[in-house]
């Protein structure tokens, strides 16, 4: 694959990269730093890239671990305790954003995956690098939390 064929198919796929790191990291600046770094990562391991085929789900690995990293940095991060009043933003706490950030990590991994970037099951699997019988039953158990989650609200 060439650096152009590279540029235009990562191009075409920067919207669902973005909604898939915004879904991970819950910031819109964040997300937009992750896809950039992402494909910046991409494009230089791009002639490792052994199946052409599996370009998006390969694209989709590295934004995933590009979150992951931002993730743990910020956890390293001292966390202030009281933020003034000027710095609180006001943010759209929109009931299925808030009960998909609390599920468990690899259940919410999946759920963001499947239906908010679109993956297929058996890419959804690839990409997180385990069995799509694992990635089946991960599914179920969020839908199912997710549902209970939900419900208590109403």
């Amino acid at each position: 694959m060439s650096e152009e064929e590279y540029a235009v198919r990562a191009d075409g796929m920067k919207a669902k990269l973005y909604r898939t790191a915004f879904l991970y990291l819950g910031s819109e600046t964040a997300a937009v730093d992750a896809v950039d770094e992402a494909v910046y990562q991409g494009l230089r391991a791009h002639k490792k890239l052994r199946e052409p085929g599996f370009f998006a789900t390969w694209l989709t690995r590295i934004l995933i671990n590009v979150c992951k990293g931002e993730l743990r940095r910020r956890k390293r991060e001292l966390l202030v305790e009281e933020l003034p009043e000027t710095a609180v933003e006001e943010f759209d706490a929109l009931p299925l954003k808030e009960a998909l950030r609390r599920l468990p990590r690899e259940l919410r991994e999946v759920v963001v995956l499947r239906y908010f970037t679109g993956l297929t099951l058996a890419e959804t699997a690839q990409a997180l690098s385990i069995p799509p019988g694992t990635v089946s039953t991960r599914q179920r158990r969020a839908l199912a939390l997710l549902r209970l989650d939900l419900c208590e609200e109403e």
